[in-house]
């Protein structure tokens, strides 16, 4: 047990390292990282194609990569914005690491892109932990999945930055309790924004982009509590925007340590809170989708 929390510790303080380097070079390309997590069936890729249309309609050069373990069927309809999108196929890996996301942008992110959403990988467990480099880190929950998974998931929520309440035309036909939904978010993340969205309605539609654009020029983001209790996730991110800035400055993120989460699906495991679970996989294939940019992608 001993080594396998030891080599725990050694790929999580590797991929915190990694997501550091990450991004500080995509800030100094002018680039902010959403990280978007949820479960599978969340409505996210809904979401996401239309903030990306939002985004070309605004003429923001925007892209976004999009994780799972097989099909390209996320990146497919993406690209049906114009943005440029990446799929990456995971071979049956539960989650984005910093490593693969450079990789897999190094030669492909557009010049001038201002916003990269990453689709994670469909679950609320592995991907939790795991820092990529984002400044924005987003979680959403579907108003079918129940008002208690931000309890059953409190890594995920807790540690969420934007929570995003995604199909809300049929909170009333589900019975979806927000005002209890909205108390269990902050049971474990306290000052955190919730947003209610209805993607196939347009209702909520461009928050991620706002919020997205305010990072980059350097708004403040939300701290997580458990971030703030745990160092080891701690981190900086200087914003460099020469119309409204006139240097660098660094918001800190944190969160450390190896403490006990008991999932329902899962089981009991260690989470050692600097960066991701260790995991042996080969270097994952990939798919490629993408869009060519146009004059609107060129930063305006």
């Amino acid at each position: 047990m001993c080594r396998e929390v030891d080599l725990q510790q050694a790929v999580l303080a590797k991929n915190e390292a990694t997501a550091h380097s990450l991004r500080a070079a995509l800030t100094a390309r002018g680039t902010t990282v959403v990280n978007l997590l949820s479960s599978p069936g969340s409505g996210k890729t809904e979401l996401l194609e239309r903030e990306l249309v939002r985004a070309r309609e605004r003429e923001v050069p925007v892209a976004a990569l999009t994780a799972d373990l097989a099909t390209e069927n996320d990146a497919v309809r993406l690209a049906r914005s114009g943005a440029p999108v990446k799929q990456v196929l995971t071979d049956g890996l539960c989650h984005l690491e910093a490593g693969m996301l450079g990789r897999h942008i190094d030669d492909w992110l557009p010049d001038g892109t201002r916003i990269l959403f990453v689709e994670n990988v469909g679950n609320l467990v592995c991907p939790a932990s795991y820092d990529l480099g984002e400044t924005l880190r987003v979680v959403l929950a579907s108003v079918t999945e129940g008002e208690d998974k931000p309890l059953k998931y409190p890594t995920a929520f807790g540690l969420a930055q934007l929570v995003v309440v995604t199909k809300t035309d049929i909170a009333q036909a589900v019975g979806f309790d927000e005002a209890a939904f909205r108390a269990h978010v902050q049971q474990v993340n306290p000052g955190v924004d919730v947003v209610l969205t209805a993607a196939r309605r347009g209702e909520g539609v461009g928050t991620l982009l706002d919020r997205a654009l305010a990072a980059g020029e350097g708004a403040p983001v939300h701290t997580p509590v458990m971030a703030r209790q745990h160092p080891s996730h701690q981190h900086t991110h200087p914003h460099q925007d020469d119309r409204t800035h006139g240097g660098q400055h660094t918001h800190t993120h944190t969160h450390t340590g190896v403490h006990t989460h008991t999932h329902p699906d899962l089981g009991t495991h260690d989470h050692p809170h600097t960066g991701p679970h260790a995991h042996a996989h080969p270097d994952e294939p990939l798919v490629v989708t993408t869009a060519p940019a146009s004059a609107a992608q060129q930063r305006p």
